[in-house]
């Protein structure tokens, strides 16, 4: 399946390799059962290779598993193929469904349900919230270089706390200058609010699930909530530590070629298992 914001396209393809049909379906919960009903139409469906499964595809991915369908996480195809063969939806869809027949693509995704699942949304809230405050404290503080030098005076000796707040409680008398000082401590005031809310719940969240993992000396909630992010709520599927290297980008591969003898960081990110020898260098 090639999966879109608005449309999925899926092929069907027979285990020997035969297409059967491509069909375009809505991204909508009738759709989903729509896809599940066609695809079934034409016999028994084992497994399903999709795209962006941790995006556009990650409703249909949730659907496909509670209907006992294996789900298959498949890459994107590569340029060179691309150019070779053609870029539409319906080509894009065989080759996912090629994929997975061939053993290419054998990943299992992410649930995107659960208290990993919760981890992330909150997780990606609160660094949104620290980032927009880090910019609206910037602002301020170009704002402050530009207003009456006594106000400024006055102000430039506060600490960051007592700055902000002296300047939500600005009396505003028609300058452009303070009201813009005041909108921007208050929205400030407002973000640090949700920053608190958003700790809260992540610590919260981390420690209903894998409380252990803030025993260990170094690890604080948020360094806890990534690696509960990154291994998903059905960990299960990363087979050992190799497996996680991987998923995460930082296992080894080989990288040699004639007499030079060496190795690389793999990029690619796919969650599988590296080999033993490759895995413990």
């Amino acid at each position: 399946m090639d999966t879109h914001k608005d449309v999925h396209v899926a092929a069907a393809i027979t285990v020997l390799g035969s297409v059967l049909a491509h069909q375009e379906f809505p991204a909508t919960g009738a759709g989903y059962r729509q896809l599940l009903a066609w695809a079934c139409s034409f016999g028994a469906l084992r497994r399903a290779g999709e795209e962006c499964t941790g995006s556009y595809g990650a409703a249909l991915a949730r659907f496909l598993s509670r209907e006992k369908t294996q789900v298959v996480e498949v890459n994107q195809p590569d340029r060179a193929m691309r150019r070779k063969r053609g870029k539409t939806d319906a080509v894009d869809a065989e080759a996912a469904a090629r994929a997975v027949l061939s053993g290419h693509a054998d990943v299992t995704p992410k649930t995107g349900e659960g208290p990993a699942a919760d981890m992330r949304v909150l997780r990606l809230a609160k660094e949104s919230a620290v980032k927009a405050r880090t910019q609206a404290k910037n602002q301020l503080k170009a704002v402050l270089l530009g207003v009456d030098p006594t106000l400024r005076e006055a102000l430039s000796k506060l600490s960051n706390a007592a700055l902000i707040a002296e300047c939500a409680d600005l009396p505003y008398a028609g300058d452009a200058a303070v009201f813009t000082l005041r909108l921007l401590a208050r929205r400030i005031q407002q973000l640090t609010a949700e920053v608190k809310e958003l700790a809260r719940r992540l610590t919260n969240a981390v420690r209903r699930c894998h409380p252990q993992l803030l025993d260990i000396i170094g690890v604080g909630p948020d360094s806890a909530a990534a690696l509960l992010i990154a291994a998903g709520d059905n960990p299960e599927r990363l087979v050992n530590e190799a497996s996680f290297a991987a998923l995460c980008g930082v296992n080894p591969v080989e990288q040699s070629s004639g007499k030079t003898q060496r190795r690389r960081l793999n990029r690619g990110a796919t969650g599988r298992p590296t080999p033993p020898s490759t895995a413990s260098s």
